[in-house]
Formats: C-alpha cells, structure tokens, sequence
C-alpha cells in the first residue's frame, strides 16, 4: 500500500489539487477535470498499439541487425535510418521515448537515438504535408532544410556533451525494459 501511493503520489497530489480548486472555483476546476480526462484518454488510446509496436520489434528485430544499421559504426547510414523511423512514426512525442528504450535495449548509437528524437518532434510527414498545403511549399522545404541539420547538429553536440558514464547507465536501465 505504501509503496503504491508513493508511486502514484503525483497523481494523487493532481486530483487532490483539481479537488481543491474545483471547491474554490467550480467552472474552473470542472475545466481541468474535462481536459486531464480528455489528455489521460487520448494516452490510452496512444501507447497501448505503441507498446505493440515496441514488441513487435523486439522479437521480430535482432540485436545484430540494428547494431549493423544503427550501430556505433553505422555512420550516414544510421543518421539516415534514425531520422526517417522519426519522420515517419505517429504519435505524440511521449510515444518516442519507449522507442527510444527499446533502440537502447538494442544498442543502436545514443547519437542515432537523440536524431531520432529531433525527427519524431519536429519532421514528421503528415506535418510536412500539412505546411504544404497551409503554408506553402516553399516555407515547408525551408523548414526541413533548417531542421535535419539542425538535429543532427544538436545530437552531435549533446552525445559529446553527455558523460560516457551517464550514457552507459541509460544503456544498462534500458536493458531492463521488458
């Protein structure tokens, strides 16, 4: 019982909050219910096929094989991967994290893995045909042309900026993913 409601306590600390200001305001505190109800709905819509996926993956993908292509000595060819498995993946960005897990299980370069965050957030297809057609073609191209270097700059930047030791322990935690 205890180690649930530490746990859960964030939670629990958020609904007792909405209780309170729902008693001091009551339109407002409803409003807050309706939209974390709304959020906690579409997250369940959201990562259970997710975390199918992930599964999938998994038992489907060896180890071997993702070392090969998104490996430490990948290359262009790993940047190339990371970023089109993040432009073309669907979902919030709270899905990409679990993925990112499950690359890390897998061993792909913590490099790989931060472009493929930078991709997921900010190149996605269905966004890029939605500027298109809102903002035009030229606005979209120019976008993308400043986004993937600047992920890739990003990422080159902070995998040399982490500790060695701090990586390595992102590794071993994901290991223990199941």
């Amino acid at each position: 019982m205890k180690k649930s409601i530490k746990r859960y306590r964030m939670f629990l600390i958020t609904l007792f909050l909405i209780a309170l200001l729902t008693l001091f305001n009551r339109k407002l505190g409803l409003t807050a219910l309706s939209i974390t109800g709304n959020s906690i709905k579409e997250m369940l819509l959201v990562i259970p096929p997710i975390f199918i996926l992930l599964g999938l993956l998994d038992v489907w993908v060896p180890r071997e094989t993702m070392i090969k292509y998104m490996g430490e000595n990948s290359g262009l060819k790993g940047v190339l991967l990371a970023i089109f498995i993040g432009s073309a993946a669907a979902g919030p960005l709270y899905g990409a994290f679990p993925v990112a897990a499950v690359f890390m299980k897998k061993g792909v370069k913590f490099m790989n893995i931060l472009i493929f965050l930078g991709a997921w957030s900010t190149t996605k297809i269905p966004m890029f045909l939605f500027e298109m057609a809102a903002l035009g073609r030229t606005f979209a191209i120019a976008r993308l042309l400043i986004d993937i270097p600047g992920i890739i700059i990003i990422a080159f930047i902070l995998s040399k900026l982490v500790y060695k030791n701090e990586v390595e322990e992102l590794y071993e935690n994901a290991k223990t993913i199941n």
